[in-house]
């Protein structure tokens, strides 16, 4: 039997411009676990973010500019992915002075890289061929 979900909500703020109505956190009315599952994965699937955990899974605690220069993306692009990773509990943070720095908030999402990269190696040419997970 499946696990009722409760998500708390903030009390509806006041009437907000309508730059802050296009937030990207809005949590929607009734998701099911069934979606909010999926969207967990997602955070995996995604390559630059994957790469940023994996990043904090071998190096341990590194600042933004740090992550920038190894992902080699955009600072705003890193930023923005930083920020979902935080808002959604894989990641968390520490500020020194002006500086914030980024380590992995679980130790569960460690065994979730390591099990997935298990679970590759002895299938990662069928993994490699399927075109559904790419959308094609």
């Amino acid at each position: 039997m499946a696990a009722s979900l409760h998500i708390s909500r903030p009390a509806e703020p006041p009437a907000a411009p309508e730059r802050l109505l296009a937030a990207p956190f809005r949590i929607p009315r009734q998701p099911s676990e069934r979606q909010l599952l999926a969207k967990y994965f997602r955070t995996f699937g995604d390559p630059t973010r994957l790469h940023i955990l994996e990043l904090l899974d071998r190096q341990g605690e590194l600042s933004v500019g740090e992550i920038v220069e190894q992902v080699g993306t955009s600072q705003p692009r890193t930023s923005a992915h930083l920020a979902c990773l935080r808002w959604c509990g894989f990641v968390a943070t520490r500020r020194e002075h002006r500086t914030i720095y980024y380590r992995i908030a679980d130790q569960r999402t460690r065994a979730m890289l390591e099990l997935a990269r298990a679970m590759l190696a002895g299938n990662a040419e069928h993994v490699a061929a399927c075109r559904l997970i790419d959308g094609r």
